[in-house]
């Protein structure tokens, strides 16, 4: 379930008109980084590593929407950093990648 959610993740960023070839890449480097890095949780806790694939899947939809909304583009970066708040010391990589995704993903959408 998790592979299927990075994929549309995946598929979305490479489809997106609002994203630059730059942060094109920059977005897939991240987030194969992540794949890896939710694999390795998955093993000990895959609810959350969940949580964290389905809302950096929310959080890329709504940072690369046609029409952006601020509110809710907000509301899932918000949902994104407090999935991994808990992993800081434990899988403080998962949370610096988390933390570039979802600055790299609200800068999409100024």
């Amino acid at each position: 379930m998790i592979d299927d959610t990075l994929s549309k993740i995946e598929a979305r960023i490479q489809s997106a008109d609002a994203i630059n070839a730059d942060k094109r890449r920059e977005l897939q480097q991240l987030l194969a980084t992540l794949k890896s890095e939710v694999a390795e949780l998955s093993k000990t806790r895959p609810e959350q590593a969940q949580s964290i694939a389905g809302f950096t899947e929310v959080s890329t939809h709504e940072a690369t929407r046609e029409e952006k909304n601020p509110d809710l583009l907000k509301l899932s970066l918000n949902g994104l950093t407090s999935s991994v708040e808990e992993f800081e010391t434990s899988h403080p990589r998962l949370v610096q990648i988390v933390n570039s995704i979802s600055n790299t993903l609200s800068n999409l959408g100024i």
